[in-house]
């Protein structure tokens, strides 16, 4: 007998729906696979078989959020693509924070509508961010919640988990004074900020596709950017060198995020005239009429990441991350204080 699902898809529901979104995403789930994997997409749980060679004292990392209100730029452009990138980014770029090498994400979709090509579209993005984190989707979850959620709108949120050698966790503990803090490029706002970002701009009111000069980019190009994924050229870092902390510059800015991986007795000092902050922050600040240090205080700035090392390690560790293909540079370094960021 074929199922049918007449009275439920009357209520707002289409369970065939959910069917076609499944099979639609199947492709981009194969893009991810690792060799941990077992199992196959659909099933109640996913599976990942532990490879521990090389580990003596295995400890599972996980990480969980979601992209907030960036999405209502998804909605207002149609373009859903890009926002599980950043899912993935927020969950992966936190659990590399302690050394873990992230092994699998779980995504969870909540829509007012089930649209199968608008899910496969964020699917597809979210196993890109996997492909980038080096991780696997092993499963996750769509729910149609119709008079919960606009015919239009959606949520997503994320899991992640990943593995770290007890003796090789990085928790800030071993950091000194005159260790030297790296800065990691951002792609631009990433994920966080956005409730201001949007009034700043008032996004439901303004074209986002007007073409900015200052940006090279329309408006909302610039704005939907997806959040830079930092996995991997961490994890060669960490093969040849000794990181005493790593910093993932979030909600909060540097002020919130900087002392969350130092020592309570150890402050960081930033040299404001090291960092490249692109023109999309300066004009959310003129804009705003947002004074700098408020600035610093909720965005990135510019600075994705923040990678404290010795002094004599700075200048290897930079190398070999520009080698993984990033734009790494001493944007600071570490002082006696009482865990806060002093921006000279």
């Amino acid at each position: 007998m074929k199922s049918q699902s007449n009275h439920y898809k009357d209520a707002g529901v289409d369970i065939d729906a959910g069917y076609k979104a499944v099979s639609l995403i199947k492709s981009h789930i194969k893009r991810t696979l690792t060799k941990g994997i077992l199992g196959e997409v659909g099933g109640f749980s996913g599976m990942f078989e532990l490879d521990l060679s090389g580990i003596k004292k295995p400890v599972l990392v996980s990480g969980t959020d979601g992209v907030g209100t960036k999405l209502k730029l998804a909605f207002l452009m149609d373009k859903h693509d890009s926002v599980g990138i950043d899912c993935v980014a927020m969950c992966v770029n936190d659990i590399i924070c302690c050394g873990a090498k992230p092994l699998y994400f779980l995504d969870y979709i909540a829509v007012g509508k089930n649209l199968p090509q608008r899910i496969a579209s964020i699917v597809s993005g979210v196993a890109e961010g996997c492909v980038q984190a080096g991780c696997a989707l092993i499963g996750g979850e769509t729910a149609e919640m119709p008079d919960f959620y606009k015919e239009n709108e959606y949520d997503i949120a994320g899991f992640a988990v990943g593995i770290v050698d007890k003796d090789h966790i990085i928790d800030g503990s071993k950091v000194n004074k005159e260790d030297i803090i790296i800065g990691l490029p951002s792609s631009g706002i990433h994920s966080n900020g956005f409730s201001l970002v949007r009034r700043v701009f008032d996004v439901e009111n303004q074209s986002l596709s007007i073409y900015v000069d200052e940006l090279s980019a329309t408006l909302g190009e610039a704005l939907i950017t997806p959040t830079k994924i930092y996995v991997k050229p961490i994890l060669a870092l960490l093969e040849k060198i000794n990181v005493k902390a790593i910093s993932h510059i979030t909600g909060g800015g540097f002020f919130e995020n900087i002392p969350r991986g130092i020592p309570k007795n150890c402050s960081a000092k930033i040299e404001l005239n090291s960092l490249d902050i692109p023109p999309i922050f300066k004009l959310i600040q003129e804009k705003g009429n947002i004074p700098e240090i408020e600035m610093f205080n909720i965005f990135n700035m510019g600075t994705g990441m923040c990678i404290v090392v010795s002094k004599d390690d700075a200048d290897q560790a930079i190398k070999i991350l520009n080698d993984h293909g990033e734009k790494a540079r001493i944007i600071g370094h570490i002082i006696t204080g009482e865990n806060e960021v002093i921006l000279c």
